[in-house]
Formats: structure tokens, sequence, C-alpha cells
């Protein structure tokens, strides 16, 4: 629930001009405007039977990479069970942590090619990207090249100091810039390419996989390096960020860098950003779905289905990150079968049709330039939630509002703010009834510029 926020006198800050103010990249807004996005864990370990380890998965190659035999894996059924979730791109973990790859790499031997598995003809990622194309959702790959228990590599490094060691670890930083290589090649146009703990800085253990992005895919949402992050990870892996959350950011990365800063106080800068940072970084807000009653769960594992958040559960975590302006991924596994799991699919169709039965179809709404925007709500109708949106193709401009409602004649003020962005939702845990309500903007760094201001009816 968003919690009510003292706000500072009337005033317009006059400190910025449009020119002056962050603003994002096409890929940016694009990123912003999906606001629910799911990322597919898959490897070996789902087929072993056990527990996820990740202290000992990070450390231990699987003895026999065979066991991985989806007989019934459908692409198709774990991107539509997506899109009924609302969710507008898809991400695959094309490498994790035990550094098998899931298409046919050329560089990378131990992938899809050695398995008996649909005799070494198998691309994962290939029927991925295609269900991806056929349901309309934009697709994502997600590289893990920090570890590699196959090849010995912990935290990007190749263990020891002796010449053995720095040949094998260049021969791993060559290997990696040719994975990138073929996955930015052969896949068409990809959303965003995400490298799972970062990518370190290729003037120390890391491969230069930067320019081979922007070379290859220059439209592509690139996450992340010591030298660029176009989005952050917003400090927990709860799916929520804090109120308020800011688009703008003091670094051109998220935290490869300066972590002793970035780190302090729980995270706190990469939760909340900085009103007044340099960089336009959205934040991203990720959870497995299977993270209920103190489970943590990325990857599929036997008996975890009691472990599925509820439905109200999600939604109140949609409300607390696409609500607090950041973009929310949800963690989907699927199973040793090669499906999402009936429980997990459920699921994702009631979120979708909780929240299209909350947003779909606003009582009032209202846009443009100006600091005053007002409603007329429908006589007998009650407000439940209201949406404020920014034109964020402009920056995130607004400082501090206020929304009012008027009632038995008087305005009355029932919200205050601070950050709006993409999108703010505030919700009333007791129907709001008013024959008006009006935003007034207070405080912003140039004009502010409404992409809506809407109320929807309490349920």
């Amino acid at each position: 629930m968003i919690r009510l926020l003292q706000t500072a006198g009337l005033l317009l800050l006059t400190f910025g001009v449009y020119g002056q103010i962050p603003v994002p990249t096409a890929a940016q807004a694009a990123w912003q405007e999906a606001e629910l996005g799911v990322v597919f864990h898959y490897d070996l370990h789902v087929f072993d039977g056990k527990k996820y380890n990740q202290s000992q998965n990070r450390i231990s190659p699987v003895p026999d990479y065979n066991i991985f035999a989806p007989d019934t894996l459908d692409t198709d059924q774990w991107i539509k069970a997506a899109k009924d979730a609302g969710a507008r791109f898809a991400i695959l973990t094309v490498t994790h942590e035990t550094g098998f790859a899931l298409y046919q790499s050329d560089v990378n031997p131990y992938c899809m090619k050695a398995l008996k598995w649909k005799n070494g003809k198998g691309d994962l990622l290939r029927d991925f990207v295609n269900s991806c194309r056929k349901y309309g959702l934009k697709p994502g790959v997600y590289l893990g090249i920090r570890w590699n228990s196959f090849l010995g590599i912990h935290d990007f490094k190749m263990q020891g100091s002796d010449p053995f060691a720095k040949n094998r670890q260049q021969a791993y930083k060559k290997m990696c810039e040719g994975m990138v290589e073929e996955v930015t090649t052969r896949y068409e146009d990809l959303f965003m390419i995400w490298f799972d703990g970062g990518a370190s800085d290729p003037k120390t253990y890391g491969a230069d996989i930067l320019p081979i992005v922007e070379r290859n895919q220059p439209n592509c949402l690139f996450y992340h390096n010591a030298q660029r992050a176009d989005f952050r990870w917003g400090g927990s892996e709860t799916g929520t960020v804090p109120y308020p959350c800011w688009a703008t950011y003091p670094f051109p990365f998220s935290h490869a860098e300066n972590t002793e800063e970035i780190f302090k106080n729980n995270f706190q800068l990469l939760k909340e950003g900085d009103k007044n940072g340099r960089y336009y970084m959205p934040a991203m807000a990720d959870a497995p779905i299977r993270g209920y009653h103190g489970r943590h769960e990325w990857f599929w594992e036997p008996g975890d289905v009691a472990h599925i958040y509820p439905v109200k559960d999600l939604v109140r975590i949609y409300l607390n990150s696409v609500g607090h302006n950041a973009t929310l991924v949800l963690g989907l596994t699927p199973n040793p079968d090669g499906l999402l799991d009936p429980q997990d699919v459920d699921t994702l169709a009631a979120l979708g049709r909780e929240i299209r039965t909350l947003f779909d179809r606003p009582l009032a709404a209202a846009g443009g330039t100006g600091k005053m925007f007002q409603l007329r709500i429908p006589d007998g109708k009650q407000v439940g939630q209201l949406v404020v949106q920014e034109d964020i193709t402009k920056g995130q401009r607004i400082r501090a509002f206020e929304i009012q409602a008027y009632q038995k004649g008087q305005w009355r003020t029932v919200f205050s703010g601070t950050s709006v962005g993409h999108k703010m939702i505030a919700v009333f845990p007791e129907a709001l009834t008013a024959q008006k309500l009006r935003l007034f903007v207070k405080a912003s760094a140039a004009g502010p510029v409404i992409r809506t201001f809407a109320a929807y009816q309490a349920k």
C-alpha cells in the first residue's frame, strides 16, 4: 500500500529546463512502458530431483549433462502463460551457473550440441524466441558468465595465478565474447540482454562484450557492466521498490563500481534512485513466483507448488513495483517435462484478470501540460485507486504533488507524494466517495507534462 507522504509548500522549481533533465532512450521508454515481464530460469539442475543449492552449484560441475531431457518441451505454453498475466516481454536464462548453454554454440562446446536429446540438434533459445514472436512478447536473453562450474570460473576468475590459469582466463573471456556475438546475431532483434551478476570490467576479468552488443543490437537494453546499465536492480528480490523511486541515478553503471556508496543503508540508492541524478536509469523489481511462505526459488524443485504466491500477494507486488515507477520481472520456472506446472499457469492467468479488473476502464481521466488537472466522478461511483503518469519522454519532472477530493462542498487532500515518473498508483483501503478529484503539482523541475491522471472504480 502506498503511504501518505507530506510535501513541501507550493513551489515550481526553476533550476531545470527541458534538455538538461535526463530523458530515456527509446529502449528505456519501452522498458517502462512494458511494466511487467518474466524471466524463465532453466538449467541442468532442474532435472536432478534435488533442492537447488546455489553455493554448491557454483563450484560443483553437474556429473551428467544428459539429464537434460524435457520430453514434452513447449515454449508456446510458457509464453502464452506469461502473456495471460499481462507480460509484454520474456527473458530466457541461456547460461547460468553451470555454464551450460541452451542453444547451438560454436564457441562453447558445453551446449545443446552435446546432448543426446534431439540428437544434439535442439536449440531452446530459437524455440523461445519463435514463441515470443508468435504471441507478441519481446524476447530477451540472460547470460550468466560470472560463474561457470564446468570450467571452474568463480566470480569471473579462473582460480590461480600461474601461466596456465592466466591463459585459461583469456580463453574464457574470448569464449564469452564469442557467445555474445552468436546470441546477438542469430536471433533477430532482442529487447534486452542481461548479464546476471554483471559482466565485470573488461580491463580486469570481464569480457569485452559492450561493443559487441552495441554493434549487433543497437536498440537492445543492456544490463550491466562497469561501463553501462540501462536500468538498475531495485535493491531486493521481493518484487517491490519503496516509495519514492526515481528513474534517475548518479552513475552510468548500476552497481558494478562504487559499491561501498551504492550498497550502504541496505541498498538505498538502488532502491530509491536519485531525483537529481544525471543519468536516466529506471528500476527493476524482480521476484520468483515461487517465493511464498519463506521460499525463494528461481528454479523448479519437486514439491514446491505450495510456495507459489497467491494472486492477492502478486497484486500487492504489482502495486508496489509498477505503481512505484519500476518495471516488474516475475521469475518462472518450467519443470523437467519442459512445461510450466498447471498451478503456475492458473496463477498467472488469474493475475492478469485481476490487473485488468482494477485498471482496464477508468471512471474519468485527464492529461496535458500544467499543474492542475480535475476529474468529475460519475454519480454513485466510488474510487478505489488513482493513477498518475508523466510523459517520461520529457524526463521525470514532478517533485511534489497532492491529490484532492471535493467532498461536502470543500476540497480535502487525500494523497500527497513526490515521485511520479512512468506510473504512480495510489490505492485507498477504504473506497473514496467524491464528486470531483484534482491533481495539483506543487513542485517540478520543469513544466509538468501529465500523460494520465485517472480514477478507477473500487471493487
